[in-house]
Parts: C-alpha cells; structure tokens; sequence
C-alpha cells in the first residue's frame, strides 16, 4: 500500500476510533480524498467532451442530433445514480460505525437490486428511443442520428449501472485512488475506440510518412458505442476489484446471502427514491429547457449543447469534492461524531467554492480556446462563447449547492436538498428562461441559468445551517 493510502486509512480510522482530529487533519485528509475524486470527475466529462469534439468536426447537425437528447441520458444516468447512492450511504454508515459484517451484507444485496434495475431501465430506455426526439422537439434532420444514439446508449445502462455502483461502493469505504484510476482509463479508451468506430477509413500524415488508418464510419452510432465498450471494460474491473480487492467490502471467501432484506430495500427506498424523484424532475426541467431552445434553431441547439459539455469541465472538480464530502460526512456521521460531520461539512463546501471559482475565471478567459476544440462553425462558436461567458459568474454559488447536496446526502437527509433543487430550477430557472429566450435568444437562457444557480447556492448553505442548529 503506497504512503498516501495508509495514511488516509488512518486518518478515516479516528474518524471510526472516535479519536480527536485537529483542523490540520481533517483538511489533509479532504483533500487527499477530493483530489482523486475530483480526477474521476474530469474524466468522465473529458470523455463527453471527446464525443462532442469528435461528433463536432462532422458538422452542426449531428452534434445537435446528441445535445438534443442529451438532457434525456442525464435523466436515465441519474437515476441509476440516485438507485446506488441508496445503498453506499448505508454502507459508509456501516463502516463509520466499524459493523464491516453488514457492511458487505449491503453490498450484496445492492449488487443483485441495482443489477435487476440496470436491465429494466436499459430496456425502458431503448423502447422508447424512437419516438423520443420527436417528443422533444427535435427537427426531422437530426430526429434519425438522434434516435440511435439514444438506442444504443440505452443498451449499455447496466453496464453503466454496474460502474456507478462499484465506485460508489470503493468512495463510501474511503478508497478514491482505484475509481480514479479506471474512470481515466475509461475516457482513454472512449478516445481509442471513438477514434476507430465515428470515423471512416482514411490516411493520415505521421511523422512526415502517409498511415492508412482503418476506421467503421459510424459518426454519431459510433461516437455512442465506443463510450459503450469503454464503460463495459471499465465496470468489469471495478466490480472484480470491489468484490475480490477492497480492504473492507471484498466478497472472495466471505459467505452470505445476496437475497434483498425489507430494512436495507426499505432504508435504500428512503435515501435513494427522493434523489432519483428529483433528478427526474430536473431532467424534466432540462428537458424543457431543450424545448426552450429547439425552436431557436439548429445552430442554438449545437452551441447550447457544446457549451454544457465545456462548462462541465469546470464544475465537475466541485462534484469531485462532494464524491469526498459524502465519504467523509457519511462516516463521520455513521461513527456518531455529529462535531467532524459539521467541520468536515463546512470544509468541503468552502473548498468547492474557492476551486470552482477559479475554474470560473479560466472558463471566462477561456471560452473561445474550449468551445473552439469543439466547432469550427462561426455561428456556433459565438453563441457558445456568449453562453459559458455568462454561466462563468455563477460557478461558486453552484459549488456551493454541488458540495451541500453531498453533505446532506452523506447524514441520509435527501428528502430536503431535493427540495430545494426542485423548486429553485421549475420555479426560477424555468420561468426566467421562457421570459428571456423570445427576445435574449440563447444568452436570455444561460442568464436565467446563472441567477438561478446563484440563487440556489444561497438556499443549500441556509439550509445546512438550519440543519446543523437543530441537530447540535
């Protein structure tokens, strides 16, 4: 075991000891937790940004065909997110508190619930796939590409939903270093087999000599199953790591049943039903958020659809930092230590703030050197610019709402956090988009975007508050 491992494993075992820990500790470890989360993150979004780059030198129209059911993955990957969330708090509780038995008890039971979910939803996904981009709004021209993507995109859910539980698993007993690992892994090969399966067959200069590189030409169908092979290779060795590996969670020579009990199904129904409520409640306000800016036209869609990929790159350090926020809270919280939970509260949000806002600077900076990786159109470009330019002042009050919503995640309150997302973006964001975007265009929607996630941060750090005054 490498020198950082032990010593964040020892830091985590005062949490679970009930030993004191100064200031000093408990940010060195926060930040030897976020740090590989926050790598984790970046690599899943660099992987979405390759897709869009890579679909972007095609041309506006099949990047439109992907941004307009983009919001629709977000709602199928965050529910199987919100389905796993249910089980890994409650083993980052069993670990806080030391019970390992039961620990891995939930572990199995977790595989066997969230695996029979996965193959549901993937079907759900690819039953509805074509109709869906009519649904939407979508113009004939993109409806087709659109369509297929989300087929085949559907098809590998359980695997994804395999990916999301075993990491979720490794990140509640404190092990951030192997998801980060493999979530790079994943976005290099995404790069390797995008680069074989988007393109056609073609010839290419190296080093002065012409290389004759075989290629499928599949564009957007090709852009989805390499991102699809990347997630399968990488969820089949997070889960043999999980099971065979992890200090406290491997399963090899351990006896126990894999049959679903009523406590844990009933306290998974509990921290996960109100998550994967909200995320479709929020999906549905993005969703129509795309019905805002379909009718603005293809050139809208594309440079709207860029734009949240490119932002993502500086927000998800801040989901990074809540990976490590809902560790630290969920054991500390397990382990009866209400006093760490708060310290370890403030210090993750703090954190987040301080990094996204410095991401928020470069993205301003920035803007037209990211969005020009991704389109080449003058069109595109300049609206995606206007779009990142203003979204760019609202990133550390979006920290702020990222990292409070792990918090109250990791003490299993997620009732009130969804809440909160819910209101703050149907009654704000949605209202002010449909007011700005006649007359605004696309910058009247990521302007209504930007007070909204203002607003919203506001509201996560009074309700932390409030939270932690009742309890202590």
């Amino acid at each position: 075991m490498a020198v950082k491992d032990r010593i964040s494993d020892n830091l985590l075992a005062r949490i679970r000891g009930g030993l004191p820990m100064s200031a000093g500790q408990q940010l060195r470890l926060t930040l030897m937790l976020s740090v590989p989360a926050v790598l984790a993150q970046l690599s899943s979004i660099v992987m979405q940004y390759i897709d869009a780059a890579m679909v972007g030198s095609l041309g506006a129209a099949p990047a439109a065909s992907i941004g307009l059911v983009s919001t629709t993955t977000w709602l199928f990957s965050g529910t199987c997110t919100a389905v796993s969330i249910g089980f890994s708090v409650q083993v980052a509780h069993a670990i806080g508190a030391g019970d390992m038995e039961r620990a891995r008890s939930v572990l199995r039971q977790a595989i066997v619930t969230v695996g029979l979910f996965g193959l549901l939803w993937g079907c759900t996904g690819m039953a509805v796939s074509g109709p869906l981009p009519v649904w939407i709004g979508g113009a004939p021209e993109i409806a087709g590409d659109a369509s297929k993507y989300f087929l085949i995109y559907s098809a590998f859910l359980p695997v994804f939903q395999i990916y999301v539980l075993s990491a979720g698993m490794l990140r509640s007993s404190g092990n951030m270093k192997i998801p980060s690992m493999l979530s790079v892994m994943m976005c290099l090969l995404d790069v390797v087999f995008n680069f074989f399966l988007i393109f056609p067959s073609r010839d290419i200069a190296v080093l002065g000599r012409t290389v004759h590189v075989p290629g499928a030409g599949w564009g957007v169908e090709g852009a989805a199953l390499g991102t699809g092979l990347a997630e399968l290779t990488v969820a089949a060795l997070m889960l043999g790591y999980l099971l065979r590996r992890s200090d406290y969670l491997r399963l090899k020579g351990e006896k126990g049943s894999f049959r679903p009990t009523r406590p844990v199904l009933k306290m998974a129904v509990r921290i996960g039903l109100p998550m994967a409520v909200e995320h479709t409640v929020i999906c549905g306000a993005q969703i129509m958020t795309t019905v805002i800016v379909a009718p603005l036209g293809v050139f809208a869609i594309a440079a709207n659809s860029f734009a949240v990929t490119a932002e993502s790159l500086c927000y998800m350090p801040g989901y990074g930092i809540a990976d490590a926020a809902t560790t630290l809270v969920g054991q500390s919280y397990g382990a009866g230590r209400r006093d760490l939970t708060r310290q370890f509260a403030r210090i993750t949000v703090l954190m987040g703030m301080a990094v996204m806002g410095i991401m928020g600077v470069v993205m301003y900076l920035g803007a037209p050197a990211i969005m020009g990786t991704m389109t080449s159109d003058a069109e595109v470009l300049r609206l995606g610019i206007q779009a990142l330019r203003i979204e760019a002042w609202a990133e550390p009050m979006f920290a702020a709402s990222i990292v409070a919503y792990s918090v109250f995640v990791g003490m299993g309150n997620t009732l009130a956090p969804c809440l909160m997302n819910f209101f703050s973006i149907w009654a704000v964001r949605l209202s002010l988009a449909w007011l700005l975007a006649p007359s605004m265009g696309l910058a009247g929607v990521w302007t209504a975007m930007c007070i909204e996630l203002c607003f919203r941060g506001l509201l996560f750090i009074v309700g932390l508050k409030i939270v932690f005054r009742k309890k202590h």
